[in-house]
């Protein structure tokens, strides 16, 4: 069986990433495998739509399209989706640059026809030049980044993480688009997980699909400075708690939270140790480490009641996108 062709589907939304859209989009321009085109989709902001489609106005590799639903990260991915004309999608954050050999790592994978969707390794870029001392591994997550827990190499895995990743395009035929109402929708509130809700609905539409995260297909993923403090770590796992009751409502907590309780059970009790024995050896950053493993599940958990209680009483909503002409809900 060949490798199908794989569009790459960018999705922006302010110009103050502007130098940040053209490295992520120059970065997939030189990959080793080329992609069959590079899909910008710009969320209700025609000005850096305009200033895009003037940039790119030469370019036989790359275009530029509005996103056609509401506003809202998964919406513009659906409308990438849609029109895409490779047999695989890849997604690339628009403040990310990936590797030169990105794409072929994705593409050896879908030599296999049960594989479904194929997620690579996020490497965080801190703005400050390196990582804060208090800040766990473990929660790299809080920064679109591959966290502490994972397993290495090539593995089997339940959902791939949305800001490296690529499904085969029966993928959507068989589970439809990302849900709206889950994910970031230009709210201030940083909320997530609109991946693995569409991975779970993937695995129960195709119970054969394999979904794998190959750890050789890497993207280095910018850290704004404001990302690096307490607050926002605690926004984001607040928001993350509540995201995961969107998903376990959707999908049903079993396979909803079957990662997060290995992860909560195991990985974060082996964090908290470690920084412990850092603090006691004198190593910087230690106890912070393990205070913030605890005060991030805490505050997740917190996240969670307050979801799943919104959602009981029908104060949240979400639907999941069907693909069709025009990326359209």
């Amino acid at each position: 069986m060949s490798t199908p062709d794989i569009s790459v589907v960018i999705c922006a939304y302010t110009e103050d990433r502007w130098e940040d859209i053209l490295a992520a989009v120059a970065s997939v321009r030189a990959q080793s495998r080329p992609a069959l085109e590079t899909l910008l989709v710009v969320d209700h902001n025609e000005a850096l739509r305009d200033r895009l489609g003037q940039e790119y106005k030469e370019a036989e590799d790359v275009r530029v399209l509005a996103n056609a639903g509401p506003r809202g990260l998964s919406a513009g991915r659906n409308t990438g989706i849609a029109a895409a004309r490779g047999g695989v999608i890849a997604f690339l954050d628009d403040d990310a640059v990936a590797e030169r050999d990105w794409l072929l790592h994705f593409a050896g994978a879908y030599d296999d026809p049960s594989v479904m969707a194929v997620g690579g390794r996020t490497v965080p870029v801190w703005a400050s030049g390196r990582r804060p001392v208090w800040f766990p591994e473990e929660f790299d997550w809080v920064v679109g980044c591959t966290y502490r827990g994972l397993p290495p190499g090539r593995v089997r895995v339940r959902n791939v993480l949305g800001g490296n990743a690529s499904f085969r395009r029966e993928a959507f035929d068989a589970a439809g688009g990302f849900a709206t109402g889950i994910g970031r929708d230009g709210d201030k509130r940083p909320l997530g997980c609109e991946e693995t809700e569409l991975c779970i609905r993937l695995t129960r539409a195709r119970p054969d699909a394999v979904l794998l995260i190959d750890d050789r297909a890497v993207i280095h993923h910018r850290v704004p400075a404001p990302r690096e403090h307490f607050a926002y770590f605690r926004t984001r796992t607040y928001a993350e708690g509540l995201s995961k009751a969107l998903v376990a409502r959707s999908v049903g907590a079993d396979k909803g939270l079957e990662s997060e309780r290995r992860y909560a059970s195991r990985v974060l009790p082996a964090g908290v140790v470690r920084g412990l024995r850092d603090a006691a050896l004198a190593r910087p950053g230690g106890a912070g480490r393990a205070g913030a493993i605890v005060a991030g599940v805490l505050t997740a958990a917190g996240g969670y009641l307050v979801g799943s209680l919104r959602a009981r009483r029908g104060a949240v909503t979400f639907s999941s996108a069907p693909i069709g002409g025009d990326g359209r809900d």
